[in-house]
């Protein structure tokens, strides 16, 4: 008779026997990662083999809720594929990011933000240049408006990840309709709008620039908004390169267009004050007078949705919306200004190589888009897929066929200029100081 030892050995082995069994005739044990694979849930990732088990790090300035959410959006893949992704979000990315890279700590991955801060690492032989793949996927998504500031010298190191839509005009629905006020679809429209409001007795405009240590950005949007309606985007990118001087002709033109508006104590500040208010007025609240009717129109990015009071509606049927601020020359498209982030690589591994893909895939950007408050350029993206009716509004825009996309001059621009004197330039000539000399002073403190 066995021994009570023998009898658990015995039990031991033959458990073994059956384990071996049952997965040579593929039973009904936990697949691995590869293998899930395979199953229906995970179809749309079988592209994406040989990462299981691999840890890809990711280094962003997308923090609290909205890292969380970037997560769930790529739970799915990471599950499927068995690749573990380390997310950080950081307050002080641009400046962390460079000490990390110096001292020999970077992540695989980075959201860059800032077209120059990708470059500057790029020229500095820190990126590695997207693999096939990854330029596959983004060269079918996304268009080569976008592509390009992920493109240095020729070679793609970022794909496009989010994005924002900085040209809308917000408005209240309900005033409008009070009114028998329609929405302009040309420039020329707006303004004799603005003329109706005036007769009316409201400001037809409101703005706020204040923005603590960043005082003044709004009014560089502004600029950046109209010249590229008025002169095209060749002379915008040669302003953002400073092919041309700040102070050419044909910046005071637009300058002195946009002056025609936020200068103008007949159409400023609706339910603030005058001209000068604006400068003190922050950029959080120059917009709320719109929902109080007391100003007709703000021009700031979709962004601004959230700055609304607690319970307003945004809506084309409620308290408050937007719309497209309008082209000055139709001859020279439908520009789009806006900003982004794109995904660059610190190292070149495969799972490195496969997570920077994924994220350029319409699968990544629909899946993204169901959680809520995000948009991309990504042409995979379905509309259906995006809830908050503004956000629907700038994926359309950002879709469209005729937009001319530019990215947000100032974070193109030296940061001695696009942070610091563009700012306080714009923010002088809003408190009085003219044209010629503003854009003067901002010429003078471009790097030489």
């Amino acid at each position: 008779m066995a021994s009570h030892r023998q009898r658990r050995l015995l039990a031991f082995s033959g458990a073994v026997v059956l384990a071996l069994t049952v997965a040579a005739c593929g039973g009904t044990s936990e697949p691995t990662a590869e293998g899930k694979l395979d199953t229906p849930e995970c179809a749309a990732y079988k592209d994406y083999t040989g990462i299981a088990g691999e840890t890809v790090t990711i280094y962003s300035p997308i923090r609290d809720a909205e890292a969380g959410l970037l997560e769930d959006a790529w739970k799915a893949f990471a599950d499927c594929t068995g690749v573990k992704i380390e997310y950080e979000g950081s307050g002080e990315f641009e400046a962390q990011l460079k000490v990390r890279v110096e001292g020999g700590d970077a992540p695989d991955l980075a959201f860059i933000p800032q077209p120059g801060l990708l470059e500057f690492f790029a020229k500095g032989g820190k990126l590695k240049a997207a693999g096939e793949k990854t330029k596959a996927m983004a060269t079918q998504n996304f268009s080569p408006d976008w592509l390009k500031y992920g493109t240095v010298n020729g070679t793609l190191y970022g794909a496009p990840l989010g994005a924002n839509v900085k040209s809308f005009v917000w408005y209240s629905p309900s005033l409008f309709k009070e009114k028998g006020w329609t929405v302009p679809g040309t420039w020329d429209e707006m303004i004799a709008l603005s003329e109706k409001m005036v007769t009316a007795g409201i400001k037809p405009w409101c703005a706020g620039i204040g923005s603590q240590d960043a005082t003044g950005w709004p009014a560089t949007d502004w600029i950046e908004d109209v010249l590229l309606r008025e002169q095209g985007p060749d002379v915008y990118d040669q302003w953002v390169t400073h092919a041309i001087p700040f102070n050419d002709p044909r910046i005071v033109s637009a300058t002195d267009r946009v002056g025609s508006i936020l200068k103008n104590e007949k159409y400023v500040n609706g339910g603030i004050g005058g001209v000068k208010s604006i400068a003190t007025t922050t950029f959080q609240d120059g917009g709320l007078p719109v929902v109080q009717k007391k100003c007709g129109m703000h021009r700031q990015a979709s962004f601004y949705a959230n700055q609304w009071p607690k319970g307003t509606k945004v809506a084309e049927d409620g308290d408050a919306f937007a719309f497209y601020l309008p082209a000055i020359d139709p001859a020279k498209g439908k520009p789009v200004l806006g900003g982004g982030e794109f995904v660059g690589a610190f190292t070149d591994s495969p799972a490195t190589q496969a997570v920077q893909t994924y994220l350029a895939s319409a699968d990544f950007a629909n899946s993204r888009a169901k959680l809520n408050n995000w948009i991309s350029a990504n042409k995979g993206l379905d509309v259906a897929n995006v809830s908050n009716p503004i956000d629907k509004v700038a994926v359309g825009i950002l879709q469209d066929s005729g937009a001319v996309f530019r990215f947000d001059g100032s974070d193109l621009m030296p940061a001695a200029v696009g942070a610091n004197s563009f700012w306080k330039g714009m923010t002088n000539w809003i408190n009085g100081t003219d044209t010629k000399a503003t854009l003067d002073f901002i010429e003078g403190t471009w790097p030489k």
